[in-house]
């Protein structure tokens, strides 16, 4: 077969001539199927997608900031625990003592008549119904660190 130009050409590059809009090198690329069997192709919906992306990112984030808070929330609660234990430890310091409290033993820190505090080894159960103290503050064990547990 001979072209406009005189050309001598076979019947397949007729057929790639006419068809040269409908080809392409890199048919992977194509958001279409290239092939009369090739598998069907749906254009997505980008709306959705991202949708569905925010939606999964703001579940994620919100986890993470509930774990963060809560973490919050525990050093928070460590951090007033450590001041009470301080102050605690303060006023022990401070009451009468007439012993060398060991690490790990349990004592009680009472309220003298006078307001004055003292610490005993005794409990009040061990006093009876003679305990010479106005009232009892707390049971306490020493910790090694040299501040005071509380029991209340």
């Amino acid at each position: 077969m001979v072209n406009k130009k005189g050309r001598k050409v076979n019947l397949d590059q007729i057929d790639l001539e006419k068809e040269k809009d409908k080809i392409t090198d890199t048919p992977g690329t194509l958001a279409f199927p290239h092939t009369v069997g090739g598998a069907l192709i749906k254009p997505e919906d980008r709306g959705r997608i991202k949708g569905r992306a925010v939606s999964a990112m703001h579940q994620q984030t919100d986890r993470q900031m509930k774990q963060l808070y809560e973490q919050m929330e525990t050093l928070v609660r460590q951090a007033n625990q450590l001041k009470q234990r301080v102050e605690v430890s303060e006023r022990i310091y401070l009451a009468q003592m007439n012993f060398e409290p060991l690490i790990g033993h349990t004592y009680y820190l009472y309220e003298k008549k006078d307001g004055s505090d003292v610490l005993s080894m005794i409990s009040p159960e061990e006093w009876g119904k003679s305990m010479p103290f106005n009232k009892i503050i707390s049971k306490t064990t020493l910790l090694s660190d040299h501040t005071w547990d509380t029991e209340d």
